[in-house]
């Protein structure tokens, strides 16, 4: 096992190091410019040039890099350029909120997701399989965007039930929170749900046609006990690394859930860096969403290899 989690964590930081590179790279293809979206589009191109000039930002690119990299291995993010902060001050209060809106979808998306594979899979191949299943796939085949504009008219501007943003005022009481959230939290659950729900259908058939769940039956098991102990048991450790993944995307993998719900998360702040071109706080943000990523598949690869040996045992040789 500490071979298993040594190896994986030496890949984790050179996936994090690849990554601020491929940022810093295709950053220089992208359209902006940081003076002019300081200064707007009325300002002297040679104001413009000037601010550029004092913020470094038409230096050469690995320049700029090195830069970032001896100020990120010192503990230092960098300070964004178009907003003259530190880019942890502003990276902290959106991963916040991510985080919050990540919670409330995982409460709802994973133990429904869940459920409905468990029972698509008890009932392989009959009408609720094939409506869980149809169902699932349809949901995950369609954008988010399509799938909250839906929810958007109908709960929010002909039911009028939820708010049409999901940015509560500040100081807001955690149940106002809540009722601002549940409109892009449902949104999350309904593209989610086909995926979660076909890997545990799958685990379930897989383990309903084992011979341990045979003998079980043989031995005079009550079916409850068999679906309970064996089933279950063997089933769901699959779905295990297929949620961590999925929890990683709930934290950085919003933007257009973010955007279009106006929420100020990590996403919504990632996209704008990137529309602005600075560099530090758009790297930053891709970096904090990427440690997001692989810590929870670390969590996942570590209880999935305590659960099956052979794991860890193939990871190490």
């Amino acid at each position: 096992m500490t071979r298993f989690l040594i190896k994986r964590i030496g890949l984790a930081l050179v996936t994090l190091v690849l990554l601020s590179l491929i940022v810093f790279g295709i950053s220089t293809i992208l359209p902006g410019n940081v003076g002019r979206a300081v200064l707007g589009p009325f300002a002297t191109q040679e104001s413009v040039d000037a601010l550029n000039e004092q913020l470094g930002t038409n230096r050469p690119v690995v320049t700029q890099y090195v830069d970032w990299a001896s100020g990120l291995l010192q503990g230092d993010l960098g300070t964004s350029l178009t907003k003259q902060v530190p880019t942890w001050d502003l990276l902290a209060p959106a991963l916040e909120n991510s985080f919050k809106l990540a919670f409330v979808a995982f409460l709802i998306c994973v133990p429904f997701s869940i459920l409905g594979g468990i029972v698509a899979g008890l009932r392989y191949g009959r009408f609720t399989d094939k409506t869980i299943t149809i169902t699932g796939i349809s949901l995950a085949a369609m954008p988010e965007f399509v799938t909250g504009i839906v929810l958007i008219l109908v709960f929010a501007i002909w039911l009028g039930w939820l708010p049409v943003t999901a940015q509560a005022e500040e100081g807001a009481s955690a149940l106002t929170q809540l009722e601002y959230l549940l409109l892009p939290a449902l949104t999350l659950t309904l593209v989610l749900f086909g995926y979660i729900a076909r890997i545990t259908r799958a685990g379930v058939i897989e383990a309903l046609e084992s011979d341990y769940t045979r003998t079980a039956y043989l031995k005079g098991l009550p079916s409850s006990v068999v679906v309970r102990k064996h089933v279950l048991r063997n089933a769901l450790p699959p779905t295990i690394a297929v949620v961590a993944v999925q929890v990683g995307y709930l934290v950085g993998g919003l933007v257009a859930v973010e955007v279009l719900f106006n929420y100020q998360g990590i996403g919504l702040l990632v996209y704008e860096a990137a529309r602005q071109k600075d560099l530090p706080l758009l790297t930053a943000g891709v970096l904090v969403v990427g440690i997001v990523y692989l810590v929870f598949t670390l969590v996942a690869d570590i209880l999935y290899a305590a659960l099956n040996p052979r794991i860890r045992l193939g990871a190490t040789e």
